[in-house]
Protein backbone atom coordinates (compact mmCIF):
# COMPACT_ATOMS: atom_id res chain seq x y z
CA UNK A 1 0.00 0.00 0.00
CA UNK A 2 1.86 2.92 -1.15
CA UNK A 3 1.41 7.18 -0.28
CA UNK A 4 -1.40 8.77 -1.14
CA UNK A 5 -0.73 10.45 -4.89
CA UNK A 6 -1.30 14.19 -4.69
CA UNK A 7 -4.53 14.26 -6.86
CA UNK A 8 -5.98 11.67 -4.94
CA UNK A 9 -5.08 13.38 -1.93
CA UNK A 10 -7.06 16.38 -3.72
CA UNK A 11 -10.23 14.79 -3.84
CA UNK A 12 -10.48 13.55 -0.21
CA UNK A 13 -13.96 13.97 1.43
CA UNK A 14 -14.23 16.94 3.76
CA UNK A 15 -14.87 15.41 6.91
CA UNK A 16 -12.45 12.46 6.65
CA UNK A 17 -9.52 15.47 5.80
CA UNK A 18 -10.57 17.07 9.24
CA UNK A 19 -10.68 13.40 10.88
CA UNK A 20 -7.45 12.56 9.19
CA UNK A 21 -6.10 16.16 10.66
CA UNK A 22 -7.50 15.28 14.44
CA UNK A 23 -5.63 12.05 14.83
CA UNK A 24 -2.55 13.42 13.75
CA UNK A 25 -2.09 14.43 10.30
CA UNK A 26 -1.74 12.21 7.15
CA UNK A 27 1.67 13.50 6.11
CA UNK A 28 2.86 12.20 9.62
CA UNK A 29 0.96 8.60 9.13
CA UNK A 30 3.01 8.23 5.75
CA UNK A 31 6.09 8.34 7.11
CA UNK A 32 4.80 5.60 9.97
CA UNK A 33 6.40 1.48 9.32
CA UNK A 34 5.32 0.09 12.21
CA UNK A 35 3.00 0.21 15.19
CA UNK A 36 3.19 -1.91 19.16
CA UNK A 37 0.71 -1.69 21.54
CA UNK A 38 -0.21 -3.27 25.04
CA UNK A 39 -3.58 -4.16 24.64
CA UNK A 40 -6.13 -6.80 26.28
CA UNK A 41 -9.09 -8.23 24.37
CA UNK A 42 -12.11 -9.28 26.42
CA UNK A 43 -15.70 -9.56 26.85
CA UNK A 44 -17.95 -13.04 26.52
CA UNK A 45 -17.13 -13.55 22.95
CA UNK A 46 -14.12 -15.37 23.51
CA UNK A 47 -15.71 -17.80 25.88
CA UNK A 48 -18.66 -18.34 23.46
CA UNK A 49 -15.71 -19.68 20.93
CA UNK A 50 -14.35 -21.42 23.12
CA UNK A 51 -11.35 -19.70 24.05
CA UNK A 52 -12.03 -17.43 27.22
CA UNK A 53 -9.26 -15.26 28.28
CA UNK A 54 -7.31 -15.69 25.49
CA UNK A 55 -6.37 -12.28 24.63
CA UNK A 56 -6.14 -11.01 28.08
CA UNK A 57 -2.50 -9.62 27.57
CA UNK A 58 -0.97 -8.94 24.42
CA UNK A 59 1.14 -7.54 22.61
CA UNK A 60 0.57 -6.81 19.29
CA UNK A 61 3.07 -5.37 16.15
CA UNK A 62 1.68 -3.94 13.19
CA UNK A 63 3.11 -2.85 9.95
CA UNK A 64 0.77 0.15 9.09
CA UNK A 65 1.12 -0.13 5.93
CA UNK A 66 0.18 -3.53 5.04
CA UNK A 67 -1.70 -6.20 6.91
CA UNK A 68 0.45 -7.80 9.18
CA UNK A 69 -0.02 -8.19 12.67
CA UNK A 70 1.89 -10.61 15.17
CA UNK A 71 0.45 -11.62 18.53
CA UNK A 72 2.74 -12.24 21.52
CA UNK A 73 1.88 -14.67 23.41
CA UNK A 74 -0.78 -16.47 21.53
CA UNK A 75 -2.66 -19.38 23.56
CA UNK A 76 0.78 -20.42 25.36
CA UNK A 77 3.09 -18.59 26.51
CA UNK A 78 5.58 -19.72 24.04
CA UNK A 79 3.58 -19.23 21.43
CA UNK A 80 2.81 -16.35 18.88
CA UNK A 81 0.66 -15.90 15.69
CA UNK A 82 1.70 -13.73 12.34
CA UNK A 83 -1.22 -12.77 10.52
CA UNK A 84 -0.13 -11.49 6.83
CA UNK A 85 -1.95 -10.46 3.40
CA UNK A 86 -1.14 -10.90 0.23
CA UNK A 87 -1.20 -13.63 0.37
CA UNK A 88 -3.47 -13.82 3.28
CA UNK A 89 -1.48 -16.50 5.93
CA UNK A 90 -2.19 -17.45 9.77
CA UNK A 91 0.91 -18.95 11.30
CA UNK A 92 1.32 -20.16 14.70
CA UNK A 93 4.40 -20.31 16.08
CA UNK A 94 6.71 -21.33 19.20
CA UNK A 95 9.24 -19.01 20.77
CA UNK A 96 12.18 -20.55 18.43
CA UNK A 97 10.34 -19.75 15.33
CA UNK A 98 9.75 -23.41 14.43
CA UNK A 99 6.29 -23.62 12.78
CA UNK A 100 3.18 -25.04 14.70
CA UNK A 101 0.54 -24.48 12.18
CA UNK A 102 0.14 -22.15 9.14
CA UNK A 103 -2.92 -21.86 7.26
CA UNK A 104 -4.14 -19.68 4.25
CA UNK A 105 -7.64 -18.91 2.83
CA UNK A 106 -9.31 -18.64 6.58
CA UNK A 107 -11.93 -16.90 5.52
CA UNK A 108 -13.20 -19.87 3.45
CA UNK A 109 -13.05 -21.82 6.30
CA UNK A 110 -15.94 -19.74 8.15
CA UNK A 111 -18.33 -21.21 5.32
CA UNK A 112 -21.74 -21.73 6.70
CA UNK A 113 -20.81 -20.83 10.25
CA UNK A 114 -23.46 -18.56 12.51
CA UNK A 115 -22.75 -16.64 15.43
CA UNK A 116 -22.76 -19.94 17.83
CA UNK A 117 -20.53 -21.78 16.48
CA UNK A 118 -17.01 -22.43 18.19
CA UNK A 119 -13.83 -21.67 16.34
CA UNK A 120 -10.43 -23.22 16.54
CA UNK A 121 -6.81 -21.10 17.63
CA UNK A 122 -6.37 -20.27 13.86
CA UNK A 123 -9.61 -18.48 13.53
CA UNK A 124 -9.73 -16.92 16.91
CA UNK A 125 -6.00 -15.42 15.52
CA UNK A 126 -7.22 -14.55 12.27
CA UNK A 127 -10.17 -12.37 13.33
CA UNK A 128 -8.76 -11.16 15.81
CA UNK A 129 -5.81 -10.23 13.70
CA UNK A 130 -7.62 -8.35 10.71
CA UNK A 131 -9.94 -6.53 13.13
CA UNK A 132 -7.29 -5.14 15.68
CA UNK A 133 -5.16 -4.11 12.24
CA UNK A 134 -8.05 -2.07 10.99
CA UNK A 135 -9.00 -0.42 14.34
CA UNK A 136 -5.32 0.79 14.79
CA UNK A 137 -4.80 1.60 11.19
CA UNK A 138 -7.89 4.04 11.11
CA UNK A 139 -8.72 6.81 10.03
CA UNK A 140 -5.23 6.68 7.66
CA UNK A 141 -6.18 3.46 6.35
CA UNK A 142 -9.06 5.38 4.84
CA UNK A 143 -6.88 6.58 2.12
CA UNK A 144 -5.44 2.91 1.36
CA UNK A 145 -5.95 1.99 -2.44
CA UNK A 146 -8.88 1.08 -3.47
CA UNK A 147 -10.82 2.76 -0.23
CA UNK A 148 -13.83 4.86 -0.92
CA UNK A 149 -15.29 7.21 2.03
CA UNK A 150 -17.99 10.00 1.74
CA UNK A 151 -20.02 11.72 3.80
CA UNK A 152 -23.58 10.48 4.59
CA UNK A 153 -26.60 12.09 6.69
CA UNK A 154 -25.19 12.72 10.52
CA UNK A 155 -26.91 10.83 13.47
CA UNK A 156 -27.89 11.47 16.88
CA UNK A 157 -27.13 9.89 19.97
CA UNK A 158 -25.90 10.77 23.64
CA UNK A 159 -27.56 14.73 23.21
CA UNK A 160 -24.67 15.30 20.45
CA UNK A 161 -24.80 15.08 16.48
CA UNK A 162 -22.47 12.80 15.11
CA UNK A 163 -21.34 13.63 11.08
CA UNK A 164 -20.63 9.76 9.38
CA UNK A 165 -18.80 8.29 6.62
CA UNK A 166 -19.79 5.59 4.73
CA UNK A 167 -16.26 3.62 3.79
CA UNK A 168 -16.20 0.75 1.45
CA UNK A 169 -13.46 -1.66 1.21
CA UNK A 170 -11.99 -3.25 -1.84
CA UNK A 171 -11.36 -6.94 -1.32
CA UNK A 172 -7.40 -6.81 -1.27
CA UNK A 173 -8.19 -5.65 2.45
CA UNK A 174 -9.36 -8.04 5.02
CA UNK A 175 -11.85 -6.60 7.42
CA UNK A 176 -15.49 -7.13 8.77
CA UNK A 177 -17.25 -6.08 6.39
CA UNK A 178 -17.23 -4.12 3.12
CA UNK A 179 -19.43 -1.53 3.76
CA UNK A 180 -19.37 0.53 6.98
CA UNK A 181 -20.10 3.26 8.60
CA UNK A 182 -17.87 5.61 11.43
CA UNK A 183 -19.47 8.16 13.07
CA UNK A 184 -17.13 11.19 15.02
CA UNK A 185 -18.13 13.99 17.10
CA UNK A 186 -17.37 17.74 16.95
CA UNK A 187 -13.51 17.07 17.79
CA UNK A 188 -13.28 14.83 14.54
CA UNK A 189 -12.83 11.64 17.20
CA UNK A 190 -14.53 8.47 16.35
CA UNK A 191 -17.26 7.54 18.74
CA UNK A 192 -18.82 4.72 16.90
CA UNK A 193 -18.58 1.95 13.97
CA UNK A 194 -20.85 0.40 12.02
CA UNK A 195 -20.36 -2.79 10.45
CA UNK A 196 -21.70 -6.51 9.75
CA UNK A 197 -19.14 -9.58 10.59
CA UNK A 198 -19.57 -11.62 7.64
CA UNK A 199 -17.87 -14.78 9.32
CA UNK A 200 -19.52 -15.06 12.05
CA UNK A 201 -22.61 -15.44 10.93
CA UNK A 202 -23.16 -11.82 9.46
CA UNK A 203 -24.07 -9.91 13.02
CA UNK A 204 -24.97 -6.32 12.86
CA UNK A 205 -22.68 -4.56 15.26
CA UNK A 206 -22.67 -0.74 16.91
CA UNK A 207 -18.53 -0.47 18.09
CA UNK A 208 -18.12 2.53 20.48
CA UNK A 209 -14.99 4.24 21.23
CA UNK A 210 -13.43 6.52 24.02
CA UNK A 211 -10.96 7.39 25.89
CA UNK A 212 -8.82 9.01 23.44
CA UNK A 213 -5.23 9.29 24.09
CA UNK A 214 -2.02 10.66 21.89
CA UNK A 215 0.89 8.86 21.70
CA UNK A 216 3.94 9.48 19.56
CA UNK A 217 1.72 12.53 18.36
CA UNK A 218 -1.24 10.22 17.07
CA UNK A 219 -4.35 9.81 19.15
CA UNK A 220 -6.48 6.61 19.42
CA UNK A 221 -9.14 5.55 20.95
CA UNK A 222 -7.79 3.31 24.76
CA UNK A 223 -11.37 1.77 25.26
CA UNK A 224 -13.62 0.28 22.87
CA UNK A 225 -17.09 -1.38 23.32
CA UNK A 226 -18.42 -4.05 21.36
CA UNK A 227 -22.14 -4.07 21.07
CA UNK A 228 -24.88 -5.70 18.45
CA UNK A 229 -27.62 -3.73 16.56
CA UNK A 230 -30.92 -3.22 16.23
CA UNK A 231 -32.67 -3.41 12.55
CA UNK A 232 -33.41 0.40 13.95
CA UNK A 233 -29.90 0.96 14.17
CA UNK A 234 -29.47 1.65 17.52
CA UNK A 235 -27.20 -0.53 19.78
CA UNK A 236 -28.10 -2.78 22.51
CA UNK A 237 -25.95 -0.91 25.42
CA UNK A 238 -26.52 -4.43 27.76
CA UNK A 239 -23.39 -6.11 28.04
CA UNK A 240 -20.34 -5.75 25.58
CA UNK A 241 -19.79 -8.65 23.70
CA UNK A 242 -15.92 -7.40 23.21
CA UNK A 243 -13.59 -4.94 24.85
CA UNK A 244 -11.09 -3.84 24.18
CA UNK A 245 -8.46 -1.82 26.28
CA UNK A 246 -4.90 -0.36 25.18
CA UNK A 247 -2.63 0.24 27.66
CA UNK A 248 -0.32 2.16 25.35
CA UNK A 249 1.45 2.55 22.03
CA UNK A 250 4.86 3.15 20.17
CA UNK A 251 4.73 4.40 16.78
CA UNK A 252 7.74 4.29 14.63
Amino acid sequence: MQGLPERKRDQLDTLLRSVLAAHGGLDRWQNTKTLTAHVSLGGPFWASKGWPGVLSKQTLEIDTHREHLVYTPFTAPDRRSVFDVDPERLTILDTDGHIIESRTDLRASFDGYDHSTRWDAAQVAYFSSYATWNYLTEPFLFTYQGVEAHEIEPWQEEGQTWRRLKVTFPDTIVTHSQEQTFYYDAEGMQRRMDYIVDINGSVEIAHYSSDFKTFDGFVFPTHRLVHYRHPDNTADRGVASITIDIQDITVK
